[in-house]
């Protein structure tokens, strides 16, 4: 799997997790799902393609203010639930991370 489909499917789970556990819904609701389709398109248009890092350690925000903001508060809480709903995920993203800042 490519890098970017790697960080397509890790968002995509964040902004499900956030959803269900968070605002009790079973499945996305029109704002979820929005972000998830601005960030798929985001990540489509990477312009480090497989060489990106983490968005959060990005030297270009590509995100519009709002977006940005929303997917935040998304992975605020969604970040540290990661562990448990999806660990392989939450540790490859943060292996990611930790390499982009040596």
């Amino acid at each position: 799997m490519s890098r970017i489909e790697q960080e397509k499917q890790t968002v995509e789970q964040m902004i499900r997790l956030y959803c269900r556990k968070k605002e009790g819904n079973e499945t996305l609701c029109l704002q979820c799902r929005e972000v998830l389709e601005y960030a798929h398109a985001r990540l489509s248009r990477c312009p480090f393609g497989e060489k990106k890092g983490t968005c959060r350690l990005c030297t270009i925000h590509c995100y519009k203010p709002e977006m940005r903001e929303r997917m935040r508060e998304i992975m605020r809480w969604a970040g540290p639930r990661m562990l448990l709903y999806h660990p392989v995920a939450a540790i490859r993203h943060l292996w990611q991370e930790y390499i982009r800042k040596q």
